[in-house]
């Protein structure tokens, strides 16, 4: 029974330090990032092939960790990918010599069969990490395209 009193202070220490607010020299992961589908297909003929593009671009001091996962799943209604499972090796963009770390890109190829709207839906998750940090990041789009 003494040796429970004597760890009691200990545990109501390591509660409180894990109930405790976020420091202020923490940052929000969510901000070491942009993510955009820039470039993407917002129109196709039927019967062609559209583009649905999505970057990672880091800010200074993160990068998009090369030896954590890296997952984009792409879906479509109306419009078929060429893939739907993709990961860092599928990136258009490639780690040059010499460089640390490479912000990915992927540029999936997609046919629409029939006129109307479809829609390319994808789910990113990734790790995005500084010196201090490395954090795990999910994000979901859905990006209209217009299928003529």
């Amino acid at each position: 029974m003494v040796y429970l009193r004597r760890l009691a202070p200990i545990a109501s220490l390591w509660v409180a330090l894990a109930w405790s607010p976020a420091r202020a020299d923490e940052v929000d992961p969510s901000s070491l990032y942009e993510v955009s589908t820039e470039g993407t297909s917002a129109k196709v003929k039927a019967g062609e092939k559209g583009v649905f593009v999505l970057s990672i671009k880091s800010k200074a001091g993160a990068h998009v960790s090369d030896e954590a996962p890296l997952k984009l799943q792409v879906k479509g209604t109306q419009v078929t990918p060429a893939k739907e499972q993709l990961g860092r090796e599928d990136s258009v963009v490639k780690k040059a010599e010499g460089q640390a770390f490479v912000d990915p890109r992927f540029e999936v190829p997609f046919t629409a069969a029939v006129t109307g709207k479809g829609l390319v839906d994808a789910k990113l998750t990734f790790f995005i990490c500084t010196e201090k940090i490395c954090a795990r990041q999910q994000k979901a789009f859905s990006i209209p395209v217009e299928v003529e």
